[in-house]
């Protein structure tokens, strides 16, 4: 008698659920059925266009990563050699939550200088992070814990991804004129104008080197004026520098923009990675660091960075932070990085080069003197999403719809090529 009233009771509880489908259960297919699919990564999604594309002509020049003038992926010699070393390694353990010490100290060394005070009197909170993206995504939550009623103020254009970082983050963004149609060159007026109307102490993204998408970096002395303006409002400047090295071969003078603000006495933070500049894409190798006013406040800053990384990814990998302390710790084989990324920022500079001398050799009524005076990675070529439609159509030549061309793609086999492609759907511009 209670076994059937019991199973009746079961009976009646299930058929007066509020959840829908049989005996009151979800079906599985419910609980997903209000998903749309996302939108394609507008770079990402270049390459899988191009993959897809049978022509034996095709060209990438969408995706940012190096290739070598046979359009090759390289592993430079000094990561082989820092693999070679630590094969066989005995520790696999966990990192801590802030990542390898040595890597950071190396790393810190590269942005805020060999010789810096702020490093010896550790006033740095730095922490190992998920490359560049990792490290913005890391201070976009610091941010938004720490400085709840904060904006972020984007330059218009940039990297795709940091509006979904700072978005995805919860913090309000705010954009900025950076780049001049026009001119193909800085809009320093409308930038500085834009910083003095910025309320007094907003959060600003900048690009500390080979700005990404344009190629278009200020000059020395506009760096120091937008960092006098900065002071002037108290602004807090947060650099993205994802080309250290990789821009002009240098990582001094490509951090430069970097130490005017330091010199100027502002507090900064910085996100490094060492994708480009190493080679090391998919090792996920970076950096973030804060600029505090004493040890006291870095101790704590950098606790508060570590407990935000605890629920995203615990602590982050390994074996990239080994390849790069190993070679920013031999004082060799940072010589032969230094040789090697170079070779690669000057094969793109040369890549410039070629490509704007072959335009004009062909006659173009346009000038492409942009071409040669932005620098990194990136050529923003001034053509429009139509014409770039015609190039992937006709010619079958990959790259984003806003003209940014990767130079890394571009190679002495192809340059001809792709200049008589550009020449063929720009002449009647």
């Amino acid at each position: 008698m209670a076994m059937a009233m019991a199973i009746r009771n079961a009976a009646s509880r299930r058929t007066m659920s509020p959840i829908s489908g049989e005996f009151g259960l979800r079906s599985m297919s419910s609980w997903w059925k209000s998903v749309e699919p996302a939108p394609k990564d507008p770079i990402l999604g270049v390459t899988e266009a191009f993959l897809a594309d049978p022509s034996p002509e095709k060209v990438n020049v969408g995706v940012g990563a190096y290739r070598d003038d046979n359009g090759k992926p390289v592993v430079l010699e000094c990561v082989r050699e820092a693999e070679r070393r630590i094969a066989g390694t005995s520790f696999m353990e966990y990192l801590p939550m802030g990542g390898s010490a040595k890597m950071v100290e190396e790393t810190l060394k590269l942005a805020y200088g060999d010789d810096s005070e702020f490093i010896k009197d550790k006033k740095i909170a730095a922490v190992q992070a998920l490359s560049g993206t990792g490290a913005c995504r890391l201070f976009a939550d610091f941010q938004k814990r720490f400085c709840p009623g904060s904006q972020i103020y984007i330059p218009v254009p940039t990297w795709s991804n940091h509006h979904n970082i700072w978005r995805d983050a919860q913090v309000p963004q705010k954009t900025y004129h950076y780049y001049h149609p026009e001119t193909k060159g800085l809009n320093f007026s409308g930038l500085m104008d834009d910083v003095k109307n910025a309320p007094e102490g907003s959060f600003f993204l900048l690009h500390a080197c080979a700005h990404n998408p344009t190629g278009v970096d200020p000059t020395e002395e506009q760096w120091r004026e937008i960092s006098q303006l900065f002071k002037a409002k108290n602004h807090f400047p947060f650099f993205d520098m994802a080309y250290q090295g990789f821009a002009s071969g240098d990582p001094a003078r490509d951090a430069k923009s970097i130490r005017i603000f330091l010199e100027d006495g502002h507090h900064i933070g910085i996100s490094q990675s060492y994708a480009k500049n190493m080679g090391l894409y998919g090792q996920r190798v970076g950096c973030l660091s804060v600029l505090c006013e004493d040890e006291k406040q870095a101790v704590a800053v950098k606790s508060q960075l570590q407990q935000l990384a605890r629920p995203m990814y615990s602590n982050p990998p390994l074996h990239g932070a080994q390849i790069v302390s190993t070679i920013l710790g031999d004082p060799q084989l940072k010589s032969l990085w230094l040789k090697e990324v170079k070779i690669m920022a000057d094969r793109i500079i040369g890549m410039r080069t070629t490509l704007r001398e072959s335009l004009e050799k062909l006659g173009s009524p346009l000038s492409w003197e942009h071409v040669t005076k932005q620098i990194g990675m990136f050529c923003y070529s001034g053509l429009t999403p139509e014409q770039v439609d015609r190039l992937t159509s006709q010619y079958h030549i990959y790259m984003t719809r806003n003209g940014r061309i990767s130079m890394a793609g571009v190679t002495t086999g192809n340059v001809g090529y792709l200049a008589n492609a550009i020449h063929e759907v720009s002449k009647s511009s």
